[in-house]
């Protein structure tokens, strides 16, 4: 049996997709805002109510550890830009890419943002993967578009393991739902 690259990517996809179905069925909204540590990047409303996340030009050092609402946040962003830059738009800034405001509208987001990409897999050729990737590489001849669509099934592979052990982690641990006036 002969399997095609653009099969193989979608096929890499839907099984990265179905573990992230598992955690996504399971997640409450009390788990988005969850802080396990001390040190930690979550997402928050600014002044004007848009839920925006906390961010560093740099990575520090330690490395804070992510709320899942901050991970869905990251892979609303990443994802957002190279959907944008696989159908040919003009990619969203990072401070352009908003958190929903709550764990079941960015469940719909990422589910949206699933529909979006499966769009673009089923839109490749295998001559189109061929083509010099635009993202995350910036053109960077070493990288094809195939690149690019392996790299998104491995970035979400990882967030979604993320998410998962979150999930887990706060499960576990008999947390207390965040109160209302801490922003968590």
């Amino acid at each position: 049996m002969t399997v095609s690259r653009c099969e193989l990517l979608r096929w890499q996809f839907e099984l990265t997709w179905s573990l992230f179905e598992y955690h996504l069925e399971r997640l409450e909204d009390e788990d988005f805002l969850w802080e396990p540590g001390p040190l930690c990047w979550t997402v928050r409303p600014d002044a004007d109510g848009r839920w925006v996340a906390d961010w560093a030009e740099t990575e520090p050092d330690p490395i804070p550890v992510p709320t899942i609402g901050w991970v869905s946040w990251h892979i609303g962003w990443w994802w957002s830009v190279a959907v944008d830059h696989a159908q040919g738009r003009v990619p969203r800034d990072r401070t352009e890419i908003v958190w929903p405001g709550d764990g079941k509208a960015a469940v719909e987001w990422l589910r949206g943002l699933r529909g979006e990409w499966l769009a673009v897999l089923e839109r490749f050729t295998d001559a189109e993967l061929d083509a010099v990737a635009p993202f995350p590489w910036q053109n960077d001849p070493e990288h094809t578009v195939a690149h690019m669509a392996g790299w998104v099934n491995s970035e979400l592979m990882k967030n979604v393991a993320e998410i998962g052990q979150l999930r887990l982690l706060r499960a576990a641990s008999g947390a207390p739902e965040p109160s209302p006036s801490s922003g968590s």
